[in-house]
């Protein structure tokens, strides 16, 4: 979808309509959820502070995000995918990968999809179609808004070999930094490496990028995921190195990953604390258990919360955010998870 929350705004509030806007949240650690694309040329986009949006900006309106709106939009759009396949592969609110092999056109596909969803939300979206999933997912992003590219298999070679490696599928601005830094700036220089050279300088993710400068991904279309933790965290509006503070807010999520295990009914054996400081470095501490956490266990993921907390030194930082996940899941036969896996983000931090 394209600039999904930001366009549900603008498609429910007329005056939003031709307007730069984000959603998000409207404080001094606000973050940008989704930029309109009036707002783009600003130089404004997604994970950025709102503060910093706001003043390269003048003119920008923030709007609070609307999650119930969203979703319901998303279950519209997620059903029409299912009347042209059953492998559907969500991978957020607003964007998934769909396997229709079995139909005599996918580029047809496409278009019939993105017209059912104009008219069943008014809102457009982009579609990539290619021989598989590393190269639909770029093509998707190719041309937007309500963009549609088609990378057949007499183009992969050529297309492969000018893409920017920033544009590949899993290569973050980091990870594309240390690449300029080795001279590969394009697909045609990567495929120039060895897959020994890629892993040596990369780790595991090297073997992925040596495949991909050649246009080949392996991956299929997964339909159901086994969640592998349930987590929550909060932001909070000043920096603190208050224990007691810390432990009332730590109690909180700790509520919330309860609610959050019993709706994905999950069980683990791993607690996890995370902590992120006032010079933005973040460190986990966590305690694997003999037996797992269920989410009646509040009393006993509580105690363990509060212990990590008591254990870890804070070297003279103050806290701005907290969060507590349980991992290690405890395979049953009804713990699959029959949506995306998700990162739980609180807008408040990124």
């Amino acid at each position: 979808m394209d600039a999904f929350f930001a366009s549900v705004e603008q498609r429910d509030n007329p005056a939003l309509r031709g307007r730069p806007i984000v959603v998000g949240h409207d404080g001094p650690r606000g973050v940008v959820a989704t930029a309109s694309y009036e707002a783009r040329p600003y130089g404004v986009h997604s994970a950025m502070a709102v503060s910093t949006a706001k003043r390269r900006c003048g003119a920008l309106i923030v709007v609070e995000p609307r999650f119930e709106v969203y979703k319901q939009v998303s279950e519209t759009i997620r059903a029409i995918f299912h009347e042209y396949t059953p492998l559907v592969e969500p991978l957020s609110l607003d964007e998934a990968f769909l396997d229709v092999t079995h139909h005599p056109s996918a580029t047809i596909v496409a278009r019939e999809i993105k017209s059912r969803i104009l008219q069943a939300t008014g809102l457009t979206g982009s579609a990539g179609v290619s021989v598989n999933k590393m190269l639909a997912k770029i093509a998707s992003d190719y041309r937007k808004p309500d963009g549609l590219t088609v990378i057949t298999p007499g183009r992969i070679d050529t297309f492969v070999a000018a893409l920017p490696v920033e544009k590949f599928f899993g290569i973050g601005a980091v990870t594309a930094e240390r690449m300029h830094k080795l001279g590969i700036f394009t697909g045609a220089d990567l495929r120039m490496r060895t897959e020994a050279e890629l892993v040596a300088r990369f780790g595991k993710a090297g073997h992925d990028y040596y495949l991909y400068a050649r246009g080949i991904d392996n991956r299929p279309v997964v339909t159901e995921r086994t969640r592998k933790s349930v987590g929550a965290e909060t932001t909070f509006p000043e920096d603190t190195d208050n224990r007691r503070i810390l432990a009332v807010e730590l109690e909180g999520v700790r509520r919330d990953v309860q609610r959050r295990m019993e709706r994905a009914r999950f069980r683990g054996r791993t607690v996890v604390l995370k902590l992120k400081f006032d010079d933005f470095r973040q460190i986990t501490r966590s305690r694997t258990l003999p037996h797992p956490i269920e989410s009646g266990d509040g009393d006993r993921l509580r105690e363990i919360g509060e212990s990590l907390l008591a254990e870890t030194d804070f070297e003279g930082h103050k806290v701005r955010l907290i969060g507590l996940t349980v991992a290690n899941p405890i395979e049953r036969s009804t713990d699959t998870y029959d949506g995306p896996v998700q990162l739980e983000l609180d807008f408040g931090e990124f």
